[in-house]
Formats: C-alpha cells, sequence, structure tokens
C-alpha cells in the first residue's frame, strides 16, 4: 500500500510540481489549498506525512502546524515546512511551530525525496 503525503500548498503550479514528483515515486498525495483545509484534511485522512507550505491565505503553515502537533492523534504525523522563507531564523520559527523538518524553495526533487524518505522509508 502506497503511503499518502497531504500537500498544503496554496500555488497550483507548486502542487501540480509537488504531485507530479511524489506520483512518480509511488506516493498518494492528498492536497490542501489553506491552513484550515490542511489541519481537516489531517484530521480526517489521516495522511503518513504533511508537506506544510508556510505563506498560506488565512491560517499560515505556523498555525496549521500547532494545530495539528496539538492533536494527541496527529501527533506523530511528521511535518516538513517547505517553504520559500529562507532568511536566518525562518527554519527556527518552523521547528517551534513542530515542523519535523525544513526545506526552501525552489527545492531539488532528489533533495525532497530525500528528506521524504527519511520519515518514509
Amino acid at each position: 500500500m502506497s503511503k499518502r503525503i497531504l500537500v498544503v500548498e496554496d500555488n497550483e503550479d507548486n502542487r501540480r510540481i509537488v504531485r507530479d514528483l511524489l506520483a512518480s515515486a509511488g506516493y498518494e498525495t492528498i492536497e490542501a489549498v489553506t491552513g484550515e483545509e490542511g489541519v481537516r484534511f489531517a484530521e480526517t485522512q489521516r495522511p503518513d506525512l504533511i508537506l506544510m507550505d508556510i505563506q498560506l491565505p488565512g491560517l499560515d503553515g505556523y498555525e496549521a502546524t500547532r494545530r495539528i502537533k496539538a492533536n494527541p492523534a496527529l501527533r506523530q504525523i511528521p511535518i516538513i515546512a517547505v517553504t520559500s522563507y529562507a532568511l536566518s531564523g525562518d527554519d527556527v520559527k518552523a521547528f517551534d511551530a513542530g515542523c519535523d523538518a525544513y526545506v526552501t524553495k525552489p527545492f531539488n526533487p532528489r533533495q525532497l525525496l530525500a528528506k521524504i524518505r527519511e520519515y518514509l522509508p
């Protein structure tokens, strides 16, 4: 059975790139466009891993991550921040919110898959 990855990303082009990359690696994807939708899908779909954009409309990726990690039933799901926020300290903010890993955009597809495989061997 393939692993399911929730992609929380508001940009359609970025979602398509990640969707194609994950499909080629044999992963099933679930897509959310907002932080609120990401939290709801985490609760209802129970993905094996979450790729979380930080800059989202409404509820940002930091708060969406906090809400997911605050739920005991979801706390164990690894969350990888995939973001264009690459300034000094942005990674610390992502880790403080509960993200397990941090990848900057534009990302190298091989590096993103390697990071995913650290959590989904």
